[in-house]
């Protein structure tokens, strides 16, 4: 499973793991003003860090799982019959007990010779206990057969960071009410949601094959785990599609889906790949999904085994509550996944999330978490198969870019310091999809690679895949596979980092002693936890024009390593291949950064010497450094240089070359950036050079463009802008065309902007963006009618941000959007408006 971010760059570039909310709400925090709280803090619950979470475990064990189903649009209910095969695992049985939330059951029986023989059981509304007709032992299966109704949108569930919600079946617009949506069904599995709409023993190290049986409408499609393997049409406008999985996977990956979509084929090895998107996309679907097969043939190469299943299908589903999910064979998608042409342009955010999920169908469903506390092995793989693959198809640097970004994530989140990767203690299973299982564990698995080296690497992996294929994987089987692999003890790495928590901070301290000629570096460990780490470092010294590589082991508070040095060394550069999950406290000299950046070996290198560049912008070497990066090879380090200049003391050749780069520069985002530091010069010179690339044919440079002409120009920024609101507008070019709207427009556009809100994808940068906008809007809103539709939409979407995340939203909410509406209608009187704001600012 994928959980939504946004990562930043030199734009909102690219919506991948965690969750959006999270990071905008840092962002927008730093300029929010924070509201007093008052009253009292709830007392927290910590009882649950003396629950211990077991495996399931496990009395009968899943084989076969059968389902007829047919679905109650009006209703939005799925009426189903189901058959499961199981049998005994370890001792004899006569009971059986089967996860069922919020169901009506209206029949539960044993298959005898064809027939059903009625069972007792007994039903909660979450598990149904069934006594059997006998004591089975464990050689013997049995089937038992349910009839039921699955009542999801009755059924109260909690989601966690990378899932919203989780009443595991979804009717999308089901009566057809909405023009904006199309009716679509969908599900999602992951923790324990399919156990709402199939009974079933909902858990992970559970496995089963399958055949779903769907009625659907004629003119719909449906996709499910497996294949397709019959089709009957019914006089009543319906269709049976038979889908058949042989090979078996665990419950939480069962998958079906129902809607309107065009179905684009691609083929690997003779196996279908195939893209069902929503008809309007059909012409783009190759773009967006089309790398597929080349990431088939490099994972395979990488991991020596072939893609196991028998087809990879990929869908999209509005509303949907999460990134992606990795259904065996049926991988779902989030609707940002369909980008227009004029998007691509700009490149295809979603390529890593493609990635991500694919390499599950290794990690996660071929080898799956044996229970929700290992979920690392899930996760972590599939967090770090997007490094693996920018690595291969776009270059050293993206790839080294991509495990930064992963680590920075990590990092900013301080909470996140106390956690295990491997937890068998937690408030909910939901809990543990967050940073520490994606980021942190694919920042592990970058520190193992680079330990063992990649043949180890990757002979390891493939020894852990084969070893429990079709089964169930863990840490320790991970540790066991890589011991196997590499004949060395890995307690120390593994109890490191797996079963402990946290990270090292290390004070770095190095002095040269001319009469030994030797280079002093002092580690000294400053993390507050009462412990230690065992590091391995690369240090590269750079003496006399030679680069001297060297190995050390930080094992203690404090070591002192001593190194030869003709002379004083041009630099010194500790962790050179920037591997290791940790905060370093370092002083280095800009002559220092500036030879770093100039014999770089990799992309942490270069933005470390910028970094420091942007911060000394009056030293001869900073400029040096920064003038050489506006034409760096990686357009990361380019947009980064740019945003590093002070864009009201640029001089004339550097002003020029800003010019240059929003012109010609391949990367939309580095014009973004080059457009947006001469926005910040407001000379008026530059109106034409705005006004020409507000048609650029990229979303982001188009949008950029507007919101400089605004500074210098705004009634030709407002007329280009009322042109653009009768497109079909994305990304930047809708906020930037929205904000100028809502600022110097009235009343008589809050349709317009209202709709423009509302439809967008609640999970998306976009519409967090376009919030200050609406409310801004709002201030000049005196009809009561739609000044309260407009607080209702808001509302509605600071409702869909997870209660976990909620105290940093809140602050932004209150302070920029409703705090400021209610200052603007306080400031004229208008007390029926300002009740209503009241009335949706929680107390803090």
């Amino acid at each position: 499973m994928l959980q939504l971010s946004i990562k930043y760059n030199a734009k909102n570039r690219t919506m991948r793991k965690f969750l959006l909310f999270y990071l905008l709400a840092i962002a927008f925090s730093l300029n929010a003003t924070a509201q007093d709280k008052q009253g009292f803090k709830e007392i927290e619950d910590t009882s649950w860090k003396n629950i211990y979470r077991a495996i399931p475990i496990k009395e009968n064990e899943l084989v076969h799982t059968k389902l007829v189903a047919n679905f109650d649009y009006e209703k939005a209910q799925l009426n189903g019959e189901v058959w499961l095969n199981l049998r005994p695992y370890l001792n004899a049985t006569n009971t059986l007990s089967l996860d069922a939330k919020g169901m009506d059951i209206h029949q539960v029986g044993l298959m005898i010779n064809n027939k059903i023989t009625s069972l007792k059981y007994v039903y909660d509304g979450l598990i149904i206990k069934i006594q059997l007709n006998k004591t089975y032992k464990p050689s013997e299966n049995y089937t038992v057969f349910i009839k039921y109704t699955a009542k999801p949108n009755e059924f109260k569930s909690k989601g966690s960071e990378a899932i919203n919600d989780a009443k595991g079946l979804y009717f999308i617009n089901p009566l057809g009410k909405d023009s904006s949506k199309p009716i679509q069904i969908w599900t999602q599995g992951e923790t324990e949601g399919t156990s709402v709409w199939l009974p079933i023993i909902d858990k992970p190290n559970q496995k089963s094959t399958q055949e779903f049986q769907l009625t659907v409408p004629s003119k719909y499609v449906s996709l499910s785990n497996g294949l397709l393997t019959k089709q009957i049409n019914n006089k009543n406008g319906t269709r049976v599609d038979i889908w058949k999985m042989d090979l078996p996977h665990a419950p939480y990956l069962f998958f079906l889906a129902v809607g309107d979509y065009s179905i684009i084929k691609d083929n690997y090895k003779g196996k279908e790949v195939s893209y069902y998107v929503e008809k309007e996309y059909e012409k783009e679907a190759r773009q967006i999904y089309g790398k597929t097969p080349a990431m088939i043939a490099f994972f395979e190469e990488l991991l020596g085994i072939d893609f196991p299943w028998a087809k990879y299908a990929q869908i999209s589903g509005r509303e949907y509550v999460s990134g992606a999910m990795e259904n065996t064979t049926a991988t779902m998608h989030n609707e940002m996944v369909l980008q227009d042409a004029r998007e691509l342009k700009d490149g295809n955010i979603w390529e890593s999330t493609i990635a991500h999920e694919l390499f599950h169908h290794w990690f996660g469903d071929y080898v799956t978490a044996e229970s929700w506390s290992n979920i690392t092995v899930n996760e972590s793989f599939a967090d770090y198969s997007q490094t693996l693959w920018l690595e291969h198809s776009n270059g050293k640097d993206a790839g080294e870019y991509e495990n930064y970004t992963g680590l920075k994530y990590y990092l900013n989140s301080p909470a996140d310091a106390e956690k295990d990767l491997v937890r068998f203690f937690y408030k909910d299973h939901e809990d543990v999809f967050d940073l520490v299982s994606y980021q942190k564990g694919g920042r592990v698995l970058n520190m193992l690679r680079h330990l063992v080296g990649d043949k180890a690497f990757f002979a390891s992996l493939h020894t852990y895949l084969e070893d429990n294929k079709f089964g169930s994987g863990t840490a320790i089987k991970l540790k066991l596979a890589f011991e196997k692999v590499t004949g060395k003890d890995l307690n120390w790495f593994f109890n490191q980092w797996y079963f402990g928590s946290g990270h090292p901070y290390v004070r770095i301290e190095q002095k040269y002693l001319p009469t030994e000629k030797k280079v002093l570096i002092i580690l000294q460990q400053n993390q507050l936890q009462n412990k230690i780490f065992t590091l391995p470092i690369g240090i590269d010294l750079y003496v006399a024009g030679q680069r001297n590589h060297y190995e050390v082991w930080n094992k203690n508070r404090i070591d002192s390593f001593y190194f030869d040095a003709v002379t004083q060394p041009d630099n010194v550069n500790i962790d050179n291949d920037k591997t290791l999950l940790w905060v370093k406290d370092e002083s280095k000299t800009m002559n220092e950064y500036a030879f770093q950046y100039f014999h770089a070996r990799n992309f942490e290198d270069r933005l470390e010497a910028i970094n420091e560049a942007a911060e000394n912008l009056t030293d001869a070497k900073a400029q040096a450094i920064l003038k050489a990066a506006l034409k760096d090879s990686f357009y990361v380090i380019r947009a980064r240089a740019i945003q590093s200049y002070n864009p009201t003391t640029l001089d004339e050749e550097t002003e020029g070359s800003f010019v240059q780069l929003a012109n010609n520069d391949p990367s939309s985002e580095v014009r973004e950036q080059a457009i947006d530091a001469l926005a910040g010069t407001y000379n008026e010179d530059y109106v034409d050079l705005f006004t020409s690339l507000t048609k650029d044919s990229s979303y982001i440079v188009s949008g950029a463009a507007l919101d400089a002409l605004e500074k210098i120009d705004s009634s030709a920024a407002l007329s280009i802008a009322s042109n653009f609101s009768k497109q079909k507008i994305k990304k930047r070019l809708n906020t930037s065309v929205t904000a100028i709207l809502a600022k110097y427009g009235d009343e008589s556009i809050f349709d317009f902007i209202a709709k423009q809100f509302e439809i967008l994808n609640d999970q998306s940068a976009e519409k967090f963006y376009m919030t200050v906008a609406f409310g801004q809007l709002l201030h000049k809103v005196n009809n009561p009618s739609k000044f309260k539709k407009g607080i209702d939409l808001i509302v509605k979407f600071r409702e869909t941000i997870p209660q976990e995340y909620r105290s940093q939203t809140d602050t932004y909410f209150n302070s920029k959007v409703f705090g400021e509406i209610l200052k603007a209608k306080k400031a004229i009187g208008q007390q029926e408006l300002v009740d209503m704001v009241l009335a949706v600012i929680p107390k803090m």
